[in-house]
């Protein structure tokens, strides 16, 4: 009809077009949506997991430890054991926490947040270390078999890095139960404690001079005017260290602060194994003191990065002030090496008494005080082979590529 007109016919392709080829469009919102979502899930994981452990309490230490080794042998956490079971679980609560904190060991993380991060990473090196020093010096230190101290040290002197099988973790899990076999022989009959001179003891804290100097020459490297580097750490200008690159400056800084977490306890550990020994040679108070610097170095960072100010500018210099703590610690290292050197105790109870508290009260029981904190480049090889040292004192960087990876950031 001439009223409503002729309509005009609608075009059969481009119906056909829009039935067969719908509109995904809409699609990327909730990708994007997932991908937010993702995003700040592993940014949230991530300050969460590189929150330092905080100290703990070697007795407790070592009643747990002992607790748990009691399901092998009945009698180890109720017999007296000889001397070391203190040392010997402090150091397997040592080890074990880099694999039970938050998040886990995350220094061979290939997936993110893990991955990501590098204070933490660094944290755990600087622990590490510690630990493959102290057991190296065990044999030393101990009057028994060095059997279990050498397979624990072999464990511990894996690629911190090696994510395959067997990864790092599972060699610390197996240095671990070495180090358990020994502490049950402790408990036994026929276990030989440690010796009673101060030669072991010695031979260790030189170890950890050593690292605490290297330390102390990486972080005071954060200062770029060589002058003022010669003057900190008393070097001639052509064997100061080169400059630390401002991204590496915070992974050397979270070496240090591990380094320090992880002494505070061995050094607690052993001045209860060793007391009279110290005591014989007359350093009670430098021992006292140098556990009292290397707490300085768990103080709070304020700061949400790691700072490289100079002078009295606005900006603090975070590197120098720890430098400043290794540095101290270095000297009475030094000081107790000299002290405790040939020192000889005769006639003394080689033995420890058992923990008076049950493992599960010593593992609910209040925090003793003085516990605050937060949670070298001696690079020893990961064969566990002996140190080069070069000619200004520090060891050798060279030929060892997990040294040089872990510190980049």
């Amino acid at each position: 009809m001439a009223l409503f007109g002729k309509r005009k016919a609608g075009d059969p392709k481009r119906n056909t077009d829009v039935l067969e080829r719908p509109d995904y469009g809409w699609i990327w919102k909730p990708l994007l949506a997932l991908l937010v979502l993702y995003l700040l899930v592993t940014i949230i994981l991530g300050i969460w997991w590189s929150q330092p452990p905080s100290t703990f309490d070697v007795e407790q230490a070592t009643a747990a430890q002992r607790g748990d080794a009691a399901e092998a042998t009945t009698q180890a956490a109720t017999t007296t054991a000889s001397r070391g079971a203190v040392t010997t679980a402090t150091l397997m609560t040592t080890v074990g926490t880099l694999l039970e904190k938050p998040g886990g060991y995350l220094r061979n993380d290939k997936m993110p947040p893990g991955v990501w991060l590098d204070n933490m990473p660094n944290w755990e090196y600087g622990v590490l270390r510690q630990a493959r020093d102290l057991t190296q010096s065990l044999p030393a230190l101990s009057e028994g078999d060095e059997a279990a101290f050498a397979e624990a040290h072999e464990r511990l002197s894996a690629n911190s890095k090696d994510w395959l099988y067997p990864s790092a973790e599972r060699r610390y899990e197996q240095a671990l139960e070495a180090l358990e076999g020994y502490l049950r022989s402790l408990s036994g009959e026929q276990g030989a404690g440690f010796a009673t001179n101060g030669d072991g003891v010695s031979r260790w804290l030189s170890r950890v001079e050593q690292r605490l100097d290297s330390l102390t020459h990486r972080l005071s490297a954060s200062v770029a005017e060589r002058e003022a580097l010669r003057d900190l750490i008393d070097i001639e200008t052509g064997e100061a260290p080169s400059q630390t690159p401002w991204y590496k400056i915070d992974n050397v800084f979270f070496e240090a602060r591990g380094t320090g977490w992880a002494l505070i306890h061995l050094l607690e550990a052993v001045e209860h194994d060793l007391a009279d020994v110290i005591d014989a040679a007359g350093a009670t108070s430098n021992w006292q003191q140098l556990i009292a610097e290397l707490k300085l170095t768990q103080r709070r960072v304020w700061s949400p990065v790691i700072l490289n100010g100079s002078g009295f500018g606005l900006f603090a210099n975070h590197s120098l002030v720890m430098a400043n703590y290794t540095a101290r610690a270095r000297e009475l290292a030094h000081q107790l090496v000299r002290q405790l050197d040939g020192v000889q105790v005769e006639n003394v109870d080689t033995t420890t008494q058992p923990a008076t508290q049950p493992v599960d009260e010593a593992e609910s029981g209040e925090a003793p005080e003085n516990q605050g904190g937060d949670g070298q480049d001696g690079q020893d090889k990961e064969s566990g082979e002996p140190e080069q040292r070069s000619a200004n004192g520090m060891e050798s960087e060279e030929n060892n590529p997990e040294d040089s990876e872990g510190q980049a950031g």
